[in-house]
């Protein structure tokens, strides 16, 4: 399996904004039994985080969902915040998620890549905003992790907190596709898919966290294990579920 692995990966485009422009692109149906890898189809995992949510992000201001894709985690915050605004580096996905999100009221999209400088000035207009960031910072190169957090410092301000959920899985990469149901014999389609068209996918935990987002910059106040939920691709219990680290942040003046 790992010459096949090795053949897919090697056909993602080098260019991180083509290749989530070009997988965007392509992706005809979302949800249950849908094309995107990390869509479980329902709210369940961010369900599991809301009392965290609840704890520690002010319910009176907006909140920003980085690296929305098709939107069902913004849509999901909606219920949680005066206004919801997700944002993207694939045109495609925001027209997705703009078309899915047509009965939400408090929801709005918006292209922009956060890791360019500036990107997060005036992101939520004159006022500070809450950021909800999951399953981004895992597949960013280092230099471009410190960018998005760097723009985050600029969303939240002075009253905004930061959650995020990430990708912790500790084995190889020939052993996380066989922990999401690759055999020798068969790659689930939105596997597939990912591995052929997508960057290389890392982990994010404490360690990462501290590199990044360090205490004398940043306040951790509460982090722990997750449960990252993605398509359920096979028959086979907990395939879908993945080892991850989720943390709350805020800002240091």
């Amino acid at each position: 399996m790992l010459p096949k692995l090795i053949r897919l990966s090697r056909l993602a485009p080098k260019d991180r904004q083509v290749a989530w422009e070009r997988y965007w692109a392509g992706i005809t149906t979302t949800g249950p039994l849908g094309e995107v890898l990390w869509d479980s189809g329902n709210d369940h995992e961010l369900l599991g985080y809301r009392e965290a949510l609840q704890r520690h992000l002010d319910p009176g201001l907006p909140v920003v969902d980085i690296g929305c894709g098709h939107g069902s985690y913004t849509r999901g915050l909606a219920a949680f915040f005066p206004q919801a605004l997700g944002v993207d580096v694939s045109e495609h996905a925001v027209e997705r998620a703009r078309s899915e999100s047509a009965d939400t009221e408090n929801v709005s999209y918006l292209v922009r890549d956060m890791t360019a400088p500036g990107a997060g000035h005036g992101l939520a207009g004159s006022t500070d905003a809450n950021v909800f960031i999951r399953g981004v910072l895992h597949v960013l190169e280092p230099a471009d992790q410190a960018a998005v957090v760097n723009n985050l410092r600029d969303i939240v301000g002075t009253r905004g907190t930061v959650f995020l959920a990430e990708t912790n899985f500790q084995g190889t990469p020939l052993e996380y596709v066989t922990h999401l149901g690759a055999t020798p014999r068969d790659i689930p389609a939105p596997l597939e898919r990912a591995i052929r068209e997508l960057p290389m996918p890392g982990h994010f935990g404490p360690l990462e966290l501290s590199r990044v987002m360090p205490p004398e910059a940043w306040e951790l106040l509460e982090d722990g294990p997750a449960t990252i939920e993605t398509n359920p691709m096979t028959g086979v219990a907990g395939a879908s579920l993945i080892p991850g680290y989720f943390a709350v942040l805020r800002a240091r003046s």
